[in-house]
């Protein structure tokens, strides 16, 4: 733990704005007023501090899967993004059988207990079989809300989110009882309307689970999901921005009509993200990654996009150099409203003082250099 320490010199991207040369105090885990003089300072010239990124949206990581239903697997997950910078994290499940992901909310609920996760997001089995995506279509079910309280209740207190289909039956129940206790409701991998789609969001579901991908497209008669989804102040998007997921100009549209405070961007990763390419598993389909894109091998559904091998180190460096988002812009999608979206703002989100040390560093060509978490190094920083 750095007790008292001063970050000095880099660029710092604060709530207010970019300060050239700035300085941040780490002080007892948190991030402190102005230190003395005196106090030891660590000279960070020609470096970007950023703070830590908040996932809501990760399946596994380091060759692991949140799905295994083992704390082994999940923290080896939780590590591997944490050293690309992911300081927050909630752990996402993919579709399975109703008493396997009871149990593996059980085992998820106690890292979320102790502080290594913020929570748990189930991703199915409540969607849509034709939009279904990397989930196995043999398991999916509506969204009975007995079913999807039963899900809540597994988790203790730690559920933070579910996605699911709110055409189906029992959907507008579940998303008003899920906002009713607490719970984020999601809509994604839906056939919904649009007008289907703003019902739900008068409902209560207030985001769009990786907006673009497993819904219908948009279009000029039919706008579907996606226009009501970015055009409700209530809802935050989710977008992956791996460069396989969306077009640049998509992610474009999504900017310019939701804004920076409305979107998050997530990784959706699945265990093969800081891996090489191979054969993995998301949940129980085989996944084959080829050049970093994570497919189906087999069965029904062979060749859909399974989720990503993306990290959110990979996803700002990309926003910032290709999609040219501003450094404000780009924290935001990555660390402030995500950070919000979880209700955790006061702690995390932003670099100012009384919140936790979550920081990232990251050199002139915004590569990775330095993990910080309430206060503790967790990766660098080489500094030359």
């Amino acid at each position: 733990m750095v007790e008292r320490t001063v970050l000095a010199g880099a660029r710092v991207v604060l709530p207010t704005g970019v300060a050239e040369g700035g300085r941040v105090t780490i002080e007892g885990g948190r991030i402190a007023h102005d230190a003395p003089a005196e106090a030891p300072t660590l000279d960070l010239t020609g470096h970007t501090i950023v703070p830590g990124f908040v996932d809501t949206h990760v399946h596994g990581g380091g060759g692991a899967s949140f799905s295994a239903g083992t704390a082994e697997e999940a923290l080896t997950a939780i590590r591997t993004h944490r050293a690309h910078g992911t300081t927050t994290m909630i752990a996402s499940t993919v579709t399975g059988d109703l008493d396997d992901l009871a149990r593996q909310a059980a085992v998820l609920s106690e890292l979320a207990e102790q502080g290594d996760l913020a929570g748990i997001h189930f991703e199915g089995p409540f969607i849509s079989p034709h939009r279904c995506g990397a989930h196995q279509p043999g398991l999916l079910r509506d969204p009975d809300p007995a079913d999807v309280r039963k899900l809540v209740d597994a988790a203790r207190g730690t559920a933070r989110m579910m996605t699911l289909a709110p055409e189906l039956p029992g959907g507008l129940d579940s998303v008003r009882m899920l906002a009713d206790h607490g719970v984020i409701a999601a809509v994604g991998h839906t056939d919904s309307t649009y007008e289907a789609t703003l019902e739900a969001i008068d409902a209560g579901a207030t985001v769009a689970t990786h907006l673009f991908n497993a819904m219908p497209a948009l279009q000029h008669r039919a706008p579907g999901p996606i226009a009501a989804l970015l055009e409700d102040e209530r809802v935050t998007v989710e977008l992956i921005n791996d460069g396989t997921h969306l077009h640049p100009s998509v992610l474009e549209l999504a900017f310019a009509r939701a804004g920076a405070d409305r979107v998050a961007f997530i990784t959706d990763a699945m265990g093969a993200a800081g891996m090489n390419d191979g054969m993995y598993f998301l949940g129980p389909m085989g996944v084959e990654v080829k050049d970093g894109v994570a497919r189906i091998a087999d069965g029904p559904t062979a060749g859909s996009i399974a989720g990503s091998t993306l990290t959110l180190d990979t996803a700002f460096k990309r926003a910032v150099t290709v999609d040219r988002l501003p450094l404000e812009d780009a924290v935001r999608a990555l660390s402030t409203t995500p950070a919000r979206l979880l209700g955790l703002s006061d702690r995390i989100g932003s670099l100012e003082p009384g919140k936790d040390a979550d920081l990232v560093v990251l050199d002139d060509s915004y590569d990775l250099v330095g993990v910080m978490r309430k206060g503790e190094w967790l990766v660098g920083p080489e500094v030359r």
